[in-house]
């Protein structure tokens, strides 16, 4: 970074950290994620998110928490190493706090969603949260059906609008065939599946915790008929 920009890290999170500037997120995805014309590595960069994020405005520390979370994930992906995960791995270790003290107390539910998926980006153990997570607060996932043999394009809608798979987009068209999807009953439930949906109940999400049942269940493909696992076709499209 050049002389000429070394200022400009330091204005951008601080007009971030002001909580009056919304606009400055976008500037910092931009610049940090999108276009990385500044490093995320810079020493300013974790530093100011955990202190925003470890602050008393909601919103500011949400979308702190949200932009630390993906730039870790980016970095992992973009080196295949956790050198930066581990390199700043206090920072981290206070973000990671702070997701959980706000996933506690956040009655937002597309919020909710979004605090999880940062924490299962700081925790760094997967790569596919965002997918999984963007899922839940659009209530549909856009997946593709597992047999060789058919590919169709397989709808998954999970909320308000039901639950259930076709291969059209129902939003979009009148009339086509939609068939129930087999949530998987909680009991059932192991891995990162039983833990999501723990939270959500213990957090009083109980709309989430069954959406998850469902994330975690499987979808009938109304082309060919095959059943396939919801979050094993996240997966495999992430991938």
């Amino acid at each position: 970074m050049g002389e000429a920009d070394s200022g400009r890290p330091a204005a951008l999170l601080e007009r971030a950290a002001s909580g009056r500037d919304r606009q400055v997120w976008s500037d910092l995805w931009t610049e940090l994620y999108h276009n990385g014309s500044l490093e995320a590595s810079h020493p300013l960069v974790l530093p100011a998110l955990a202190d925003m994020a470890e602050g008393d405005d909601a919103a500011t520390a949400a979308s702190a928490l949200h932009l630390a979370g993906a730039l870790l994930v980016q970095a992992d992906q973009r080196y295949e190493t956790r050198e930066l995960r581990d390199r700043r791995a206090s920072e981290v270790a206070r973000l990671l706090a702070a997701a959980h003290r706000w996933r506690r107390v956040t009655r937002d539910r597309d919020g909710y969603c979004h605090l999880l998926e940062a924490v299962l980006n700081l925790e760094g153990d997967i790569s596919w949260g965002e997918e999984l997570i963007w899922g839940l607060v659009s209530e549909e996932y856009e997946l593709e059906c597992p047999d060789e043999d058919c590919s169709a394009v397989l709808w998954v809608v999970i909320g308000e609008r039901g639950f259930f798979s076709t291969s059209e987009d129902h939003a979009l068209s009148d009339g086509v065939e939609i068939l129930p999807l087999h949530p998987a009953a909680p009991g059932a439930l192991d891995g990162l599946g039983r833990r999501l949906h723990g939270l959500a109940l213990a957090d009083g999400h109980e709309d989430v915790a069954r959406a998850l049942t469902h994330a975690f269940g499987e979808a009938t493909c109304p082309r060919c008929g095959r059943r396939c696992s919801v979050v094993g076709q996240v997966v495999a499209r992430s991938g």
